[in-house]
């Protein structure tokens, strides 16, 4: 999933590379050679860096280890500081932006001058100048998602080099859709509204302080419903995981343990500005009423992560079922000799008992009634079971056991999938409150605010793109 991802945004980069080549045209009289040639040259590096991480994304290097570990490490921090330059280049365009919108909102004691950073010479045609600009500003973010990207996915490929290889931790995973239509339904109906949101959110902002103020409104309280929603899907799928009487997978898995430190590490980006938000309005002197929206917003962002965050972690430590639900739960009556035989589900312990069973039951006559027989068989499991201090595996409760508990987590995790996937649409395409709702920077300051926003906001975008992945191969898995 991460190689069709990174290929999409590294497509979206090389048309970036080519409008930055278009505006060094348009500005060619007042611009340095390196404006043209930078493009270029980066666009060359993301192709061979794809062509890379296509064919040895997943390998594990054994030979020449101190030469492909400085290579590789190499390859990370090149990425990194790619995407500082984006991070730096997207601020520029988005500084006038915010400032007008703020200036709307009334926040009218932000006196730094407007810069639209324009070379100082005309471009000829204006129109084509003007288009070339704003693509630019709107492809800024693919750009550094797939810096964000490359460097982890490198990094993953950095930490494997050495690495002895277990055959056993590779499972197969399969795609199953059936059962899943509650979840699907009610997620793709969050992603048509939250691209409903957006798209009143971006027309409306700036306007007016009327308008803009119920943007922000609308936005927040959207944000707050959706946010309670995935904490309530995801306390319910920890507490279906926590009664599951399924053994934790402890062994020592590193790319498992990367998922577990990249769902955390890049929800600190979020976590940050949130609690920058809500200092901002514990502290301010005077906050307008749309403001006190963010409060709830931003408490809801950190608990819905952390709740998420363990639902994740929760069910990739958990052990695949070994046996089939059909076995598992096979109750076998049949009559021999003229006593009856009862085969609890305790008793299929493999496939050959399965077997068994199955060539003792063609050879033998059906049995009427035989459900006291099988409440007979739970009873005496029961009492075994007790007198070893747990419960016999034919007598637990009957709560969300076999397929209608792997059905309630999968409708869970396609819901949870679907919603990572709305959520991660706003900020990339420029809805971003923590901009707009202007009190952060008068308590803080326009320019620290707007700078630990521009460094937290892609590995907030980063997260929700990474846990996406992450219950994708959590629903393969169920």
């Amino acid at each position: 999933m991460y190689t069709g991802s990174i290929t999409l945004f590294a497509a979206i980069t090389i048309i970036l590379g080519c409008l930055k080549v278009g505006y060094f045209v348009g500005f060619s009289e007042c611009l340095s050679a390196t404006e043209g040639v930078f493009p270029v040259t980066h666009a060359v590096h993301t192709l061979l860096q794809v062509y890379f991480l296509w064919g040895h994304a997943k390998d594990v290097i054994q030979s020449f280890k101190t030469l492909e570990r400085f290579g590789v490490i190499h390859s990370v921090f090149t990425n990194l500081l790619l995407w500082t330059n984006g991070v730096l280049n997207e601020s520029k365009h988005q500084l006038n932006e915010h400032k007008e919108r703020l200036i709307t909102l009334g926040f009218g004691n932000i006196t730094i001058v407007l810069d639209d950073h324009t070379p100082p010479c005309n471009c000829s045609p204006p129109t084509f100048c003007s288009a070339i600009s704003q693509g630019i500003y709107y492809l800024y973010p693919f750009n550094i998602e797939y810096q964000i990207l490359a460097s982890t996915m490198l990094y993953v490929l950095w930490k494997n080099i050495g690495r002895n290889v277990d055959s056993q931790q590779n499972h197969n995973m399969q795609f199953k859709f059936p059962g899943v239509m509650a979840g699907s339904v009610l997620g793709l109906t969050v992603l048509a509204a939250t691209i409903g949101v957006v798209v009143v959110y971006l027309i409306q902002i700036g306007r007016s302080k009327t308008k803009s103020e119920s943007a922000l409104i609308m936005f927040y309280l959207y944000a707050i419903a959706l946010l309670m929603l995935m904490g309530a899907a995801g306390v319910l799928g920890i507490r279906i995981y926590r009664i599951d009487e399924r053994s934790l997978d402890e062994s020592r898995n590193p790319a498992r343990k990367l998922d577990a430190d990249l769902l955390v590490g890049t929800a600190s980006g979020s976590w940050l500005i949130s609690w920058g938000s809500i200092l901002a309005i514990l502290c301010a002197e005077a906050c307008p009423p749309y403001t006190w929206f963010n409060l709830p917003y931003s408490i809801l962002v950190i608990v819905e992560k952390y709740i998420q965050n363990l639902f994740i972690i929760e069910s990739i430590h958990r052990e695949p079922e070994k046996l089939s639900e059909d076995i598992r739960t096979l109750r076998v009556v049949t009559v021999c000799n003229g006593n009856t035989i009862s085969l609890a589900s305790s008793c299929l312990k493999s496939g050959a008992v399965a077997e068994d069973v199955a060539s003792l039951g063609s050879d033998m006559p059906h049995t009427v009634n035989g459900n006291a027989h099988l409440r007979e068989a739970c009873d005496r499991e029961g009492e075994e079971g007790s007198q070893e201090g747990t419960p016999g595996p034919g007598c637990r409760p009957h709560f969300l056991r076999g397929d209608a508990k792997r059905r309630v987590l999968r409708n869970i995790t396609a819901f949870l999938f679907l919603c990572n996937i709305s959520l991660w649409i706003p900020p990339a395409f420029g809805c971003r409150p923590e901009y707009d709702n202007g009190l952060e920077e008068i308590v803080f300051g326009f320019e620290p605010w707007i700078i630990v926003v521009n460094l937290a906001m892609p590995f907030s975008i980063f997260y929700r793109m990474h846990a996406a992945a992450s219950l994708f191969e959590v629903y393969c898995k169920i």
